[in-house]
């Protein structure tokens, strides 16, 4: 699991790879709480000016990880949805550029913490998803706040209801994304440059 997320310095821009592509990066315990650690640092270094995060292979991540869902009790539900809750604000207020350089699948959780950045580029292939629905839950993380505050009430009310997937295209057209790239992290890097 110590390879789940993998850290590339680059000048004054730390980005936050995600690193399990085989089984489409998912926001584990595990990884939620090394995200949590990683931004208590990058929030208190005043050498970084941009948090960029991304993925490998064409899969940016896949939200929480089903498995472990599956296997909370009731009491530690509410806890879980709090990690994610918090992580989602710590990106939103960590007083860095942040930015979600979306390489593709970009699900559940995942959605959220693209919402939670500042700025969103996609690949051509990326697809973005809230499939909740499909099983039964609906995301805890704040992007059910998010989501319609960035495509309006209607889009975010379809994505959340019927788990459609959009397309990157359709993501620029509605708002969803600032950019599509065929190379998202490399056009992160020159955004935060201009």
């Amino acid at each position: 699991m110590s390879n789940a997320i993998v850290l590339e310095d680059l000048g004054r821009i730390k980005v936050i790879r995600f690193n399990r592509p085989g089984i489409r990066n998912p926001l584990s315990v595990f990884v939620v709480e090394k995200l949590h650690e990683i931004l208590d640092q990058v929030t208190t270094d005043t050498g970084i000016e941009a948090v960029i995060f991304t993925g490998q292979e064409n899969v940016f991540a896949s939200g929480a990880d089903i498995r472990e869902i599956a296997g909370l009790t009731s009491e530690a539900a509410p806890e879980f949805a709090r990690r994610g809750q918090g992580l989602m604000r710590k990106i939103e207020t960590c007083g860095k550029l942040t930015v979600a350089a979306i390489n593709g699948f970009c699900f559940g959780g995942a959605l959220d913490l693209a919402l939670s950045c500042e700025r969103r580029i996609a690949s051509p292939n990326a697809i973005f998803s809230h499939p909740g629905v499909t099983l039964g839950i609906i995301t805890g993380w704040g992007g059910t706040q998010r989501l319609p505050r960035l495509i309006g009430e209607a889009r975010a009310l379809e994505m959340f209801m019927t788990a459609k997937r959009v397309t990157a295209d359709e993501a620029l057209r509605i708002g969803l994304v600032d950019e599509v790239s065929s190379e998202p992290l490399e056009a992160a890097i020159l955004w935060k440059k201009v």
